[in-house]
């Protein structure tokens, strides 16, 4: 009996295990299209909303980074603005490609954290797709955890390390 309890309580820990937060590092609703499944209608917030980019030691280039709520993949309207200005530069700079890395916050699996990584470069890579940049253009990496922005074990920290972010090559 007790060992079929520990072995719930085991898979009721993994089955929650996330990575991300319910709340974004600033608020702002999400008017989304819900027309394509990498659209939604969850909200998502940016680090920094000025427009100002290379906020971390990783980051080259004019492009902007992306965030992401708690556990999810789906661009916020925040994300998909940001995303589009990128497309933009991205057209205008046709000798060039990017790298687009997922990041996530330290919680959850090493495991789970790849695999939403990878879902969140995908999936901006095919919103920049889908807005007439070359495929060709544009890779995908999944650092899971392993690269932080902000080391905190807080909501802000772990807000800021929930993101697509953009190395121009």
């Amino acid at each position: 009996m007790k060992t079929g309890i520990k072995g719930l309580v085991i898979i009721a820990m993994i089955a929650t295990a996330g990575c991300s937060s319910k709340s974004a590092v600033t608020s702002a609703d999400s008017g989304a299209d819900s027309s394509s499944s990498m659209q939604g209608g969850s909200s998502s917030g940016s680090v920094s909303s000025s427009g100002s980019y290379g906020f971390d030691e990783w980051q080259t280039g004019p492009l902007g980074d992306v965030f992401f709520d708690y556990d999810s993949s789906i661009l916020a309207t925040e994300a998909q603005n940001r995303l589009t200005q990128n497309a933009a530069w991205l057209k205008s700079n046709a000798g060039k490609s990017v790298v687009i890395e997922g990041h996530c916050d330290d919680r959850g699996t090493s495991e789970y954290n790849i695999a939403l990584g990878e879902r969140r470069a995908v999936t901006a890579k095919e919103f920049i797709a889908r807005l007439g940049v070359s495929a060709s253009r544009l890779e995908t990496v999944t650092y899971g955890e392993e690269r932080p922005f902000d080391k905190g074990q807080n909501e802000e920290a772990w807000a800021k390390n929930r993101r697509a972010h953009f190395v121009v090559k």
